[in-house]
């Protein structure tokens, strides 16, 4: 890996960002209304003059490729602009929000690797044995229920029927480690099951594809034992395609975050872009996309780098 070629990814991964920016911005525009329009519901009667005077305040009575030179050279400032209906700071809000959404997304993606690594080893290693059917069942389910769905399954089973778990709020952990732990478990564990049925899915199938190479075979030849053949010498590889299905599935998790947020009222980014759009208030919206779209390329970049430390023969020039 050369520096060159991470600069180059890294330049890469900032392009498609700021095409997803550009995308957001427009499609905000093109759909009917803005947020003069919403004020104006919450308002009562408003006269025409006083709805040119709002949108001049705001911004909106420019054309569309001004307002975006004036919201794109602003972002190169640093200046993600202010929200049109509460007037604070973007950047500042995201920067409160923010934690929550990583804390969410990183506790989903440990809860996933905790069940899929090792239910999909056990389904490889007991292939067409009881536990590799149930293996398969949770797969299926795991893939085809919703997120949202399986929210509201946990609500009902954790805080309602067993109320082990609160079943909407957030703890600061700087209040409480532990009522922290509380709150974000089960929007985590909601949000990792379809991640937690991918893995499970690729590990049985990488696995049962590397315990066939000659390699392996030899490292059983020379006495060695089965947990040591397995998890020294098989998951090394076996686990590249694991890396690249999380790469993928980490937008998924953001985007995830969205619904799950707003289910179990946690002010993270996510429940922050969904009232940004609900209120037509085009900074957050863009301000929020921006920080998850970034996140995202990062986490691709990060997963490239990781290919090079898992497998050597894996070489970026």
């Amino acid at each position: 890996m050369t520096a060159g070629w991470l600069a180059r990814r890294v330049g890469l991964a900032l392009f498609a960002a700021f095409g997803v920016c550009v995308l957001v911005f427009a499609l905000l525009r093109l759909v009917p209304g803005d947020v003069v329009t919403n004020l104006i519901g919450l308002e009562g009667n408003v006269s025409p003059e006083q709805q040119a005077e709002m949108r001049r305040l705001f911004g909106l009575d420019q054309p569309i490729w001004q307002q975006f030179l004036t919201w794109f050279g602003a972002l190169l400032r640093g200046d993600l602009g202010v929200s049109l209906r509460t007037e604070r700071s973007v950047f500042g809000d995201l920067l409160l929000r923010f934690p929550v959404t990583l804390e969410l997304t990183v506790l989903a993606l440990l809860i996933a690797l905790l069940i899929g690594v090792p239910l999909g080893v056990t389904a490889a290693l007991s292939r067409g044995k009881l536990a590799d059917v149930l293996s398969s069942g949770f797969v299926l389910v795991g893939l085809a229920a919703p997120e949202f769905w399986m929210a509201l399954l946990l609500i009902l089973l954790f805080s309602l029927k067993w109320p082990l778990f609160p079943p909407n709020g957030f703890v600061p952990p700087h209040e409480s480690v532990w009522g922290n732990l509380r709150s974000v478990f089960l929007p985590s564990l909601a949000l990792s099951l379809g991640l937690a049925a991918a893995v499970t899915r690729i590990v049985r199938a990488s696995l049962l594809d590397v315990l066939g190479q000659d390699y392996v075979r030899t490292a059983r030849a020379k006495g060695l034992r089965e947990r040591t053949v397995v998890y020294r010498h098989a998951m090394r590889n076996a686990l590249i395609p694991v890396v690249t299905v999380i790469g993928l599935q980490a937008g998924s998790l953001l985007g995830g975050a969205v619904i799950i947020e707003q289910i179990f009222g946690l002010p993270g980014v996510g429940r922050y872009a969904l009232e940004g759009i609900n209120l037509r208030d085009y900074p957050v919206v863009q301000g929020a996309v921006l920080l998850i779209a970034v996140s995202y390329v990062l986490v691709n970049v990060v997963v490239d780098v990781l290919y090079g430390l898992i497998d050597r023969r894996v070489v970026y020039g």
